[in-house]
């Protein structure tokens, strides 16, 4: 018989805040779970969970902020996104696209609805993901990776059970264009109704998922849409078994840092003297101009 990895908890998160005025989010973690040692690389995740905006001709996102020691990963479902930021980059992502930001040292940047998609209005439904950077690359130059979904690893499962879009690492042999400062593997899973589909992780990886759309039963446990799946850390596959609608869900998982982590605001360092510093830099303007 097939060894499960067995999981640690299994939760949702249903409380919504709006970051900016264009993202109505449910933060899994750090806030809805303190998981920034337990899940190491990632630090957070909000879920923009799918929603209707009407048309508008106000603009709706976030201004200009900053960040420092991690990576933003937004990932594209339903909707536009477009961001801008102070080192000249800028990038629009559609649904199945990605864009990947290394804040490093310090870097401004911000983030809004496409303006075709805000005067149409429409679903949007995104994830923005923290990468938590190692300490030897807390200051590293920021850097900016448009990852198209044409660009993305494609691998179908046996039996047409559904097709797997690996944005980073690994799945099958399949890898993901990313490139990123720790190994892990991101990649997510659209399966058919009823289909079945037996995988595995490095048991020393962080590993989990979030469901974002339909059902499935995973490792014998019943998951819907908006559960969050943590794995303990251990050898085993983790088995998939979509419900009657099938089931979409993003894997995340990642060698551990295994190193001291202190966030605050849109910083997450090793130190909180390193915190602090952070925070003094942006107020003496030494991430550069808000103007781009």
């Amino acid at each position: 018989m097939t060894a499960l990895r067995p999981i640690e908890e299994k939760f949702v998160i249903e409380k919504e805040h709006w970051v900016g005025n264009g993202f109505l989010v449910r933060n899994y973690f750090p806030g809805g779970r303190n998981l920034l040692q337990r899940f190491s690389p990632f630090a957070l995740m909000d879920y923009n969970i799918p929603r209707n905006f009407p048309p508008s001709e106000t603009s709706r996102g976030i201004g200009p902020h900053p960040h420092r020691g991690i990576e933003t990963v937004t990932f594209a479902f339903e909707g536009a996104v477009e961001h801008h930021d102070n080192a000249g980059n800028h990038g629009i992502i559609y649904p199945g696209d990605v864009q990947w930001m290394t804040a490093g040292g310090g870097i401004m940047h911000k983030e809004y609805h496409e303006k075709a998609f805000l005067n149409r209005g429409g679903i949007f439904h995104m994830i923005q993901l923290w990468v938590n950077l190692p300490k030897k690359d807390k200051y590293v130059p920021g850097r900016y990776q448009d990852l198209p979904n044409a660009k993305l690893g494609k691998a179908e499962l046996a039996d047409g059970a559904g097709n797997v879009t690996v944005v980073s690492g690994e799945f099958g042999g399949v890898k993901g264009p990313a490139m990123t400062y720790s190994p892990m593997n991101i990649y997510w899973m659209d399966l058919i109704s009823g289909s079945e589909v037996l995988f595995e992780e490095p048991g020393d990886y962080n590993t989990g998922m979030i469901i974002t759309g339909g059902k499935a039963e995973i490792n014998g446990a019943d998951s819907e849409h908006k559960d969050f799946i943590l794995f303990e850390n251990q050898e085993g596959k983790i088995r998939i078994k979509a419900g009657k609608s099938g089931v979409k869900l993003m894997v995340l998982s990642g060698e551990p840092l295994k190193e001291p982590a202190v966030a605050g605001g849109p910083f997450v360092m090793n130190t909180q003297e390193e915190l602090d510093q952070a925070f003094q830099d942006y107020r003496e303007g030494n991430f550069g101009t808000e103007n781009f």
